[in-house]
């Protein structure tokens, strides 16, 4: 298993990464101690000439770690049958103890590279790379979480052996096992569906009102990550149940099956372009003021408003698309 070709696309992708993200640090450290735009010193010219080399560098590297974290799902699943009692991918991260928290850091660090992107492409736009420290600073955060991710990768992997017999998602993601999971899916599904709809529509006003007035981008980010959250949350709640049309199937990842039209990758594309696009509003408005940028973030603000309301809406009408369209009724 650790020879076959996806796992092995992982490794390669991982550890380029990671590599990337190391020298980048090592780079930024040097920009934190030493950058002095004022001066016109043999370091600070050097440093100016890489700069832009690191951060396309970088932009190339957190771009393969958005894309990693829907290629580890994709891998998840298929090794699903070489493990007994595994349906879907989440009997195949349930082989050991480092599939699921590599998952969720995984999960944690596309956000994180989502948001570094967006505040990467914005400093480089300004004639003095205003954002320059904020973003190698950002950047020192991100790198421990990415070398630990590629650690418990590769534990995973490792690890894996074909004799374990494993749990199937009907298990794992049951009400009667007293755990988290177990909670939410015992959610009741009418209350769940006013939460849902209600934050998605109060996101949705939020953001129209951003992109009319230019105002409120604070709170139009918090309602894109709140909405993040419970869509998430619905998703183990009670959207899953109307693709699969079962009143006890609440898995995440067997709509990521060719069964169902692998429509769960244009469910969670949506889902987390909505999440980036829309907190990354918030995480630009303290530099709206910043001289040179004055003139850059708003209309992109505009942009990424746009781009998360129609993602908003391409997840929203996926989910009310199916649960009008089957015969499915969910109780409660």
């Amino acid at each position: 298993m650790n020879f076959h070709p996806l796992v092995i696309a992982l490794y390669v992708s991982s550890a380029l990464i990671g590599f990337m993200v190391l020298y980048a640090v090592y780079f930024g450290a040097q920009i934190l101690g030493k950058w002095d735009l004022r001066s016109g010193s043999e370091l600070q010219l050097a440093l100016e000439r890489k700069t832009y080399l690191i951060s396309s560098l970088l932009a190339y590297g957190f771009g393969a770690q958005l894309l990693s974290l829907f290629l580890f799902a994709f891998t998840a699943d298929q090794l699903h049958p070489f493990f007994v009692g595994a349906m879907c991918a989440a009997g195949t991260l349930y082989v050991n103890a480092y599939g699921y928290p590599a998952l969720i850091l995984k999960v944690i660090n596309f956000l994180l590279a989502g948001l570094w992107l967006l505040v990467n492409y914005v400093d480089n736009r300004g004639y003095d790379y205003p954002l320059i420290r904020k973003k190698y600073s950002f950047l020192l955060i991100i790198a421990p979480l990415i070398v630990l991710e590629v650690i418990l990768q590769a534990n995973y992997f490792l690890r894996l052996r074909p004799d374990i017999i494993t749990s199937c998602c009907g298990t794992l993601f049951s009400i009667g096992e007293k755990n988290l999971v177990s909670e939410i899916v015992a959610l009741p599904g009418f209350p769940m569906k006013l939460v849902f709809y209600g934050s998605t529509a109060m996101a949705l006003a939020a953001g129209v009102f951003f992109y009319r007035q230019g105002r409120g981008g604070y709170f139009f980010s918090l309602m894109s990550a709140g909405t993040f959250v419970i869509s998430i949350l619905s998703i183990l709640s009670f959207i899953s149940l109307y693709f699969y049309e079962l009143p006890t199937h609440h898995c995440p990842f067997c709509i990521l099956q060719g069964e169902y039209g692998y429509v769960g990758y244009p469910l969670y594309i949506s889902l987390f372009g909505a999440g980036i696009t829309g907190m990354g509003v918030g995480v630009l408005m303290p530099f709206r003021r910043v001289q040179s940028l004055a003139g850059i973030i708003p209309p992109f603000q505009k942009r990424l408003t746009l781009v998360s309301l129609a993602f908003m809406i391409i997840f929203m009408g996926i989910v009310t698309y199916r649960m009008v369209s089957t015969d499915f009724v969910l109780g409660g």
